[in-house]
């Protein structure tokens, strides 16, 4: 695609049947290598606190470091589509808050859109942020900012009265304003119907193949990850022990001498080590 990719084309990717390719980075490096490829969109995921900063889980991820590192993704990657994700307590706190922060997104970061994880109590705020000008796309399904109050993560809509719940939740999102849903680690059959069933993009965090598109962050799909992964990843290099060897190769150069060498090193104007050498024994 010419120019810098939109929403509009993730619409009439759907509409044409074309599946939408997604990623989550978080940094310069890794987003310039995104940009050298075809894959349309990159999300900012909150994960970064854990992929990046080591915690446990996605909460302590805060408004200036996703503003920070949206910044670096948007520079390295200029024309994909960026999407923002709204951290913990970023949206949570009503309406006004909800809408100041996606501002700061979208004129510091440079972001197209808004990754808000919603449920039914937060309507009003994503359709707040779209009335304001802004897209969102609503996060259902696993949602990684509720940790504290479930615990433990399973898949979603496993049973039909679930499947009823999530089915309208997603309609209920898009009533709302929303113009994508991501659902994560939800039942690849209701994954289908909502997909189905909505206008809307939808793209699948470990929901199956029948969404308009996927996403993985990139350490996985790198093999740059060496904890164990959840069910649905799929890791498409081994960068991880390339980089250890890698590293490692690093180490033992310069413990025997051999790094640097004189090619990567900078060397005295032709004449000027004569000249330093007489300015120093005067001076001595």
């Amino acid at each position: 695609m010419a120019g810098r990719i939109t929403i509009t084309d993730l619409i009439e990717a759907k509409r044409q049947g074309r599946k939408v390719v997604a990623i989550s980075c978080y940094d310069y490096t890794t987003a310039r290598l995104v940009a050298q490829t075809d894959i349309e969109m990159i999300l900012v995921g909150d994960s970064a606190a854990q992929v990046i900063l080591g915690h446990d889980s996605t909460l302590p991820a805060t408004m200036d470091f996703m503003v920070a590192i949206t910044s670096a993704v948007r520079r390295g990657a200029p024309n994909v589509l960026l999407i923002a994700d709204m951290p913990f307590l970023s949206f949570n706190l009503g309406i006004h808050e909800a809408v100041k922060n996606a501002g700061r997104f979208v004129i510091e970061s440079g972001a197209q859109m808004l990754k808000i994880e919603a449920t039914s109590t937060y309507l009003d705020v994503l359709k707040a942020v779209s009335d304001a000008g802004m897209a969102v796309m609503a996060h259902i399904g696993i949602r990684p900012q509720s940790v504290g109050k479930i615990g433990r993560f399973k898949a979603e809509a496993s049973t039909t009265e679930m499947a009823v719940e999530l089915v309208n939740l997603a309609e209920q999102m898009v009533n709302s304003g929303a113009t994508a849903l991501l659902l994560e680690g939800v039942c690849t059959e209701v994954a289908k119907i909502i997909t189905e069933q909505t206008e809307v993009p939808v793209i699948s965090c470990g929901s199956g193949p029948d969404c308009d598109g996927q996403i993985l962050i990139a350490p996985d799909i790198l093999g740059l990850t060496m904890n164990p992964v959840p069910k649905f990843v799929k890791n498409f290099g081994n960068l991880a022990g390339a980089s250890i060897g890698a590293l490692a190769d690093y180490a033992k150069q310069v413990r025997e001498g051999h790094f640097p060498e004189a090619e990567h090193c900078y060397h005295m104007k032709q004449g000027e080590l004569d000249r330093l050498r007489k300015m120093l024994g005067k001076n001595i």
